[in-house]
């Protein structure tokens, strides 16, 4: 063997003993959680209208499955080793078509894109969803907070927007607590949500 071969040799076993390095990581997989959302009773009223619910917008930071957290000194971060089961957005989308229907304000919500055609479509845009912490190893305080929009999607009009925010404080500064605060936090939020939605509705064409 050459010595250009050897270098060669050389190299690829280095690159494979990385590659095989990244791939075999001791790490634990992180732990799952996805927020159950409270039940609300149907107050009835119901309108024969369908709403879509469009996946809620959100910056890149807060798109994503991981727990996103604002340290003391002011600086976005994560936990480690634990996930929500789906993007936010995406999970939120699914609690605002579950508390809405729950509502029994429409006669279909459902998630858009659909096939369902919809007379209305809530448009959400995602702007806090964070464990906020006032100082390190202290209990941090869950903040979750949503722009709501209702729009006629056939006359591109809006008819309604506003603001839907909840926080709770985590009992202690562990998992389950600050899994549990955000449960708290966003159940407030949609309860908002769904109110804001519901006294817009008389105001849409039938």
């Amino acid at each position: 063997m050459n010595a250009r071969a050897g270098l060669l040799l050389a190299l690829a076993l280095t690159l494979a003993a990385c590659t095989g390095s990244l791939l075999e990581s001791g790490a634990d997989a992180p732990e799952t959680y996805r927020l159950a959302g409270e039940v609300l009773a149907d107050r009835g009223e119901r309108l024969p209208l369908a709403l879509g619910v469009a996946r809620p917008r959100a910056a890149p930071a807060l798109d994503t499955e991981r727990m996103a957290v604002v340290r003391s000194d002011s600086r976005f971060d994560y936990y480690a080793g634990v996930r929500w089961s789906e993007p936010a957005p995406q999970m939120l989308q699914q609690m605002l078509v579950r508390g809405l229907a729950a509502d029994g304000r429409f006669e279909a919500v459902v998630a858009a894109p659909s096939r369902v055609p919809a007379d209305l479509l809530l448009d959400v845009e995602l702007r806090r969803f964070e464990a906020v912490y006032a100082h390190d190893g202290a209990a941090p305080e869950v903040r979750a907070e949503m722009q709501v929009s209702v729009v006629d999607p056939r006359q591109s009009r809006r008819l309604a927007s506003f603001v839907a925010a909840g926080s709770a404080v985590a009992a202690e500064n562990r998992r389950a607590a600050v899994v549990d605060a955000f449960e708290r936090a966003t159940a407030a939020a949609m309860r908002e949500a769904v109110s804001g939605v519901r006294e817009a509705a008389p105001s849409a064409p039938r």
